[in-house]
Order: C-alpha cells, then sequence, then structure tokens
C-alpha cells in the first residue's frame, strides 16, 4: 500500500512538471514583448477634397427658359477626362439628367410654340407653300413652308393615331398605315369630314398600283381614330388643314407628303438591313436624303415599279 501510494503521488508531481513546462514559453515571450519598441505608424495623409466648378451656364438648370435655338449637347461634349475621372456620380448624374432635357428641348422645339409665333419668327405666311413629312415610328407630322428658294421649319404636330406597324400598306382592309410619297390635291380636301377635318393622301399613287398594292380612304384627319389613317386631335388638324388648304388656294399645284417609316440615318438603316421593307425603304431614303440636303422637296416619279427622285421642275 505504502508504494502503491508514493508511485501515485510521483505520477502526480509528473504531471504538475509537464503543465509548468507547457506554459513556460509564456513567461518568456511576454516580457520580450513588453521589451519591443512600439512601432511608429506614418500619419495619414490627408488629402484635400477636390473642387469642382461648373460653369454658370450650367448651374442654370432651368430648362424651361432654354433659347428656342440651344444647341443640344452630349455629356461627353460637356465632362473632360479629367473630370469623368473625379467628378462624383451624383454630378454626373445631375448634368446627364441636363443634357437629356436639353436634347429634349431641342427635338420638341417646334412642337410646343403656337403656330402664330413660327409664322412670326420664320416671315412666312398662310398661303406660302407647304411641304409634309410624316414619320410613322416618330409619330410626327413634320410642316414645312417655303422661304424664298428654300422651305423652313414650321411646326411638328404629335401624330394621335395611326395602325399597323413598321412597312407600307399592301391591300384593302389590312389597317395599315401607308409609307411612300404622296401628293394632296385641292379636290382631296374634306372639310366636312365624319373626322372633324381630312385631306386624302392619294393612294395608291402610281408604285402603289405598279406592285397591285390596293386600298382607299387613306387620309390625314382628326377625331384621333385610326384604321389605316394618320389620325390628328381636332385642334393639331385644323392648323395642319388651315395651311395645306391656303397654300392649294394660293396657287400650289399640289401640297407633297412624303410619309417614311423612321428618320432615315445611315445608322438607322443599318439597323433594320434584315427587314423584308429594306430595298423599298431604301428608295423612300433617296428623297428623304435629298430634302435633307438641299431643303427642296424633289420631284418624284414612278418607272418600272421604282420611285425616281429627281430635281425640282423650276
Amino acid at each position: 500500500m505504502k508504494w502503491t501510494r508514493r508511485w501515485l503521488i510521483l505520477a502526480d508531481l509528473l504531471v504538475i512538471a509537464l503543465l509548468l513546462l507547457s506554459f513556460l514559453p509564456l513567461f518568456i515571450t511576454i516580457p520580450q514583448l513588453q521589451q519591443m519598441p512600439t512601432p511608429v505608424m506614418p500619419a495619414a495623409v490627408q488629402t484635400p477634397p477636390v473642387m469642382h466648378t461648373v460653369p454658370a451656364e450650367q448651374n442654370e438648370s432651368n430648362t424651361s427658359q432654354l433659347p428656342e435655338e440651344s444647341v443640344s449637347l452630349s455629356l461627353t461634349d460637356l465632362l473632360t477626362e479629367e473630370e469623368n475621372r473625379t467628378m462624383s456620380l451624383e454630378e454626373v448624374m445631375r448634368i446627364s439628367q441636363e443634357v437629356a432635357m436639353q436634347e429634349y428641348l431641342e427635338r420638341r422645339k417646334y412642337q410646343y410654340v403656337s403656330l402664330r409665333e413660327r409664322l412670326k419668327a420664320l416671315g412666312v405666311k398662310k398661303g406660302d407653300a407647304v411641304y409634309i413629312r410624316i414619320f410613322k415610328k416618330e409619330a410626327i407630322l413634320e410642316v414645312w413652308m417655303k422661304k424664298d428658294e428654300r422651305y423652313v421649319h414650321l411646326k411638328d404636330y404629335a401624330i394621335c393615331a395611326y395602325s399597323g406597324h413598321l412597312g407600307p400598306k399592301l391591300r384593302e382592309g389590312d389597317r395599315q398605315a401607308p409609307e411612300g410619297f404622296y401628293r394632296v390635291y385641292k379636290k382631296q380636301l374634306n372639310p366636312h369630314s365624319k373626322f372633324h377635318l381630312a385631306f386624302n393622301l392619294g393612294y395608291p399613287n402610281a408604285y402603289d398600283r405598279a406592285h397591285h398594292r390596293s386600298g382607299s380612304f387613306l387620309m390625314v384627319h382628326g377625331n384621333c381614330v385610326s384604321i389605316g389613317c394618320y389620325a390628328m386631335t381636332d385642334t393639331k388638324i385644323e392648323e395642319i388643314y388651315s395651311l395645306v388648304s391656303a397654300a392649294l388656294r394660293n396657287g400650289q399645284k399640289y401640297v407633297p407628303v412624303h410619309i417614311f417609316p423612321f428618320r432615315m440615318e445611315d445608322e438607322t438603316m443599318d439597323a433594320y438591313s434584315e427587314s423584308r421593307w429594306y430595298d423599298f425603304w431604301m428608295e423612300l431614303k433617296e428623297g428623304y436624303d435629298y430634302f435633307e440636303a438641299e431643303e427642296v422637296p424633289p420631284k418624284i416619279t414612278v418607272v418600272g415599279g421604282h420611285y425616281v427622285v429627281s430635281a425640282p421642275e423650276e
């Protein structure tokens, strides 16, 4: 029993010794850590805030007072490369909103001004020659008037309703609004239309007939309803009709009405290069490009089932 007790005591002592040995590194490490010099951290560099100055005309965000001839600017025109790197997101968003508003007003500047003001500003009057362009996708009817030897942009009118989709009218009852080059003669005016006021576009023209297209009574009219026509509000058709009627009464032989699927810029045409109507639209583009360059409506004839665009007769 004595030896057994002694062996147990010895075992306990060995366990205690092992525990002491396991804690020994801590007693050695801690004093060394206390004697180590505290590392000196470099002082934080205080970067002064970057100040951005925006020209005074950009600070004036009251776009409702923009002059009519204000030129729309792109965001990249306003921001230099340095500013693109340093401007805050809020500043970039604010400026981009201002630019978007300027571009919107530039596109719509002929739409939200009265007819009387535009006639006065351009120095033209009712009875002067009229030219109309319609853009289906944008739902805009443009009115141009002759001044001296060129035509000037008088007003834009939002089309209230049209039916169908991009592409020409093909047959009676397809509810498709036409595209192409049309003429409005005095006999096509209808002051007693059930759609308030109307003028017939003259569909089908020689091109449409050459391609065996059918349809009748395709008009620009009021009442804001359409089954193949271009419908305006009554107020808008009153202005448009008065200009067309006055020009025809004053001796203009006919009013050209050129109807395009969209504004026929090269990049837009490229986007529709796979359309079944691409070749047809390329013929319309010749007339579009002529007017864009000359500011005079071209002479349009039909030869061999194709539109031919040429300079107007004097």
